[in-house]
């Protein structure tokens, strides 16, 4: 077990754990590792059919660690080279690629989503084959409105085109029920039913040969590649490293270092009134 998560074995179910509740599972480069480290051996262990992605606490994964995050941007800031394009990408490129690893992955994923999944957490989440949410989680990408744009660029394929638009060009908060209705997630259940609910899908799949469940993933996945989703994904890495580095995207981590990443977050989200901004 890491400081990040652990895994247990059961009934043919992987499940990878994430245990950072107390930071709500923010993203560091630590999980990053360990998850990719979590995903390989699961997807390598011959008495595993399914890999279950959860999480402790009452988020799933509220994104990257914004404090070191706007931390290191303002190091780099501070030195004499002017940005690099490519060595940013190659940077996000590390965490992107373990991210799907769950779509890679021979074996199925499925995702049991609890609390807050937004920014980041959605590069991550959007990548597993299934998710389940329970009915009190949210779903979201607030740097749609600065810093950010979606690395795996996973919407298009779940949504469409015109709702991935209208979620993308405003950043705004999908509360569960909500993003199974427009097909994001693949249902939600009433949240003391998740995990029990999640586990039970993954032993039915479980049920079936491994060799069946890859084929039959490859042949899903497999319309998406043929629509783009490598090159999607490539632009949606390189547009991130470009809108942190707008004016707008140097203006907001200037903010955050003066009065702190969670109050320069509330600034950019009070006039939308969701995620942790809303008044109601």
């Amino acid at each position: 077990m890491s400081e990040t998560l652990r895994t247990e074995k059961a009934d043919g179910v992987f499940s990878i754990v994430l245990t950072r509740a107390a930071e709500y599972n923010t993203i560091t480069p630590q999980l990053r590792d360990d998850l990719s480290a979590a995903i390989d051996a699961g997807d390598a262990d011959p008495d595993t059919k399914v890999i279950l992605l959860r999480a402790e606490g009452p988020a799933f994964c509220a994104g990257y660690g914004l404090d070191w995050a706007t931390g290191y941007q303002a190091t780099e800031e501070s030195t004499d080279r002017v940005w690099d394009s490519v060595t940013d990408l190659q940077l996000i490129s590390t965490f992107v690629e373990v991210y799907m690893k769950l779509w890679y992955a021979w074996k199925p994923t499925i995702a049991a989503v609890q609390g807050w999944c937004i920014a980041g957490g959605t590069d991550m989440v959007l990548c597993a084959d299934i998710i389940v949410a329970g009915e009190g989680a949210s779903f979201g990408y607030p740097p749609s409105r600065v810093w950010g744009t979606p690395t795996t660029a996973m919407w298009v394929y779940r949504l469409g085109l015109e709702r991935a638009k209208r979620y993308l060009l405003t950043g705004d908060e999908i509360p569960a029920p909500e993003a199974a209705r427009v097909g994001l997630i693949l249902e939600a259940v009433p949240d003391e039913r998740l995990q029990d609910d999640a586990f039970a899908l993954a032993q039915r799949m479980a049920k079936l040969p491994t060799n069946q469940l890859v084929m039959l993933k490859l042949l899903c996945n497999q319309t998406a590649e043929n629509m783009g989703v490598t090159s999607t994904r490539t632009l949606g890495s390189l547009f991130d490293g470009i809108a942190r580095h707008t004016q707008e995207g140097l203006d907001f981590v200037a903010r955050a270092q003066e009065v702190g990443i969670r109050q320069a977050v509330r600034e950019r989200d009070d006039p939308f009134n969701d995620y942790g901004s809303r008044s109601d």
